[in-house]
């Protein structure tokens, strides 16, 4: 065999070997099942100092960037409680269209339209001495309402007031030296800025989430179906809220509570991306007002407003493009008096910017009748400034003849309404406080209030009226309306 043809045999055989550890390699790399070993294992220390010793080089701090909520956390979740509010047998209350408005309140339950049960929600204490802040939908028509604190102590609440108008309720628990929020001033709150919803969303309590102001002055039209007179110029975020959230705390960064959460809008039932809250400086004022006179007292301008955009501005040939447009006013009232017209613009309310007609209304929903508030406006071109005095829409219901007569009872008379007067109210029972003694008088009932309900029993006569104040416990609950189907509850020693 030459030397030629042995180099070509070896050369063959050489590559024939490199193919095949080429194709052992290629297999085990993607076919084959690895193998895999545990690292070698270290000895444990007998001490762990040599993770702590400094003469280990450490890695450098780290500066936190973006907002820090650690400290309105922590003085936040104290001052936020749980209520429970639990439900008798009863008569159904009237069906409701549940995905009619997407803007609704947010409750774990509907309660309203079953025989008992139990809604979960939220509340602020807003004081050391046990007063809590929270929405009237998480309390109403609530046989027994239960407040369960950070600390998980349990209390048994009184309602001290409610107002449908705004969808607030304040409540009272017997208990000294509670952790609670301070108000903060809602009129300094600026879009985009970091805020913090605390509350029991879904029972899981003391729930934290954070987000920013997406929009002020938001009107909804959640609450004009219970209040003709409803005040809505919401707070609008993006911090996650759910069921359950319903009357919890909105904070600010420092801690202080700038609104009080309220609604979400969703078509599910959750969170889907906004909600909204009450601001601080409608909140502040209708718990004063619960707790002086156990009903909201609100003055009024007496003009019918809306909110001036491109359309309305030209077809009114209007010189500002932001404002509130007096479409009408209540010749009755103190607008009139003040001698604001038809067509003027509002733009301010003491100084305070008015964008829209939401935020007139929360302007002026802070003041009391026999308060005095001046009001900027714009005539064509023309700034004009107004002194209003706010006072009150007319007193007790008018009644064509008191054919019926007046029954003394307890320092107070009472007589039974007409046929008229019910269509009117739309109720089908109560009674009448025809003129108010001294002792409602100072629970802070007026003239003209139809008491409809005395602590859970409902008011068919006068007979039932007086059972029902002669059982009475020292404590009494009266719940009843007003002239034009405003709704109040009134719980004062009797």
């Amino acid at each position: 065999m030459s030397r030629k043809t042995i180099g070509m045999v070896v050369g063959g055989a050489l590559l024939a070997l490199l193919s095949s550890l080429a194709g052992v390699f290629i297999y085990t790399s993607f076919f084959e099942t690895p193998t895999y070993f545990y690292l070698p294992q270290e000895t444990f220390p007998s001490s762990f100092s040599k993770y702590t010793d400094d003469s280990v080089p450490q890695q450098p701090s780290v500066k936190q960037e973006g907002p820090d909520f650690i400290y309105a956390a922590e003085l936040a979740r104290p001052a936020v409680v749980h209520i429970k509010s639990r439900y008798e047998a009863r008569r159904q209350g009237k069906e409701r269209d549940f995905f009619s408005n997407p803007f609704r309140d947010f409750f774990d339950e509907d309660m309203l339209d079953v025989p008992q049960g139990m809604a979960s929600g939220s509340g602020v204490l807003i004081s050391p001495d046990g007063y809590v802040a929270t929405n009237n939908h998480v309390i109403q028509d609530a046989d027994e309402v239960e407040v369960v604190l950070f600390d998980n102590r349990s209390f048994k609440a009184k309602i001290i007031g409610t107002d449908v108008s705004t969808d607030l309720a304040l409540l009272k628990i017997e208990e000294d030296a509670l952790p609670h929020l301070k108000f903060g001033d809602s009129d300094d709150v600026r879009v985009g800025q970091w805020v913090m919803a605390v509350g029991n969303p879904m029972d899981l309590t003391s729930t934290v989430t954070a987000g920013i102001v997406s929009a002020k002055g938001r009107n909804i039209n959640l609450l004009r179906a219970d209040s003709e007179f409803a005040i809505e110029s919401f707070i609008q975020t993006d911090a996650a809220v759910n069921k359950g959230n319903s009357g919890g705390a909105l904070v600010d960064i420092n801690g202080k509570l700038i609104g009080i959460n309220t609604a979400i809008a969703s078509r599910t039932g959750f969170y889907s991306g906004y909600s909204f809250a009450i601001p601080a400086s409608i909140a502040r004022k209708v718990m004063e007002d619960l707790l002086t006179y156990g009903e909201v007292r609100r003055g009024y301008l007496g003009v019918s407003i809306q909110p001036v955009d491109a359309d309305l501005a030209r077809r009114n040939n209007l010189d500002v493009m932001k404002g509130a447009y007096v479409s009408d006013v209540n010749e009755d009232l103190g607008a009139s008096e003040a001698g604001i017209r038809k067509g003027d613009v509002i733009v301010s309310v003491n100084g305070i910017e008015i964008n829209n007609s939401s935020e007139l209304q929360e302007q002026v929903s802070r003041y009391r009748p026999g308060d005095k508030v001046r009001v900027l406006a714009f005539r064509g071109a023309k700034q004009i400034e107004f002194n209003v005095p706010l006072k009150p829409l007319g007193g007790s219901i008018q009644v064509a003849s008191n054919t019926r007569g007046a029954t003394e009872i307890k320092g107070s008379s009472f007589r039974l309404l007409s046929a008229e007067e019910y269509r009117r109210l739309d109720i089908s029972n109560g009674v009448m406080v025809e003129e108010a003694g001294e002792k409602m008088t100072k629970g802070g009932i007026q003239d003209g209030f139809v008491i409809t309900e005395i602590d859970g029993i409902e008011i068919q006569s006068i007979e039932d009226l007086e059972e029902a104040l002669n059982k009475s416990d020292e404590y009494i609950t009266m719940k009843g309306l007003y002239n034009k189907g405003m709704i109040a509850s009134y719980s004062f020693s009797w």
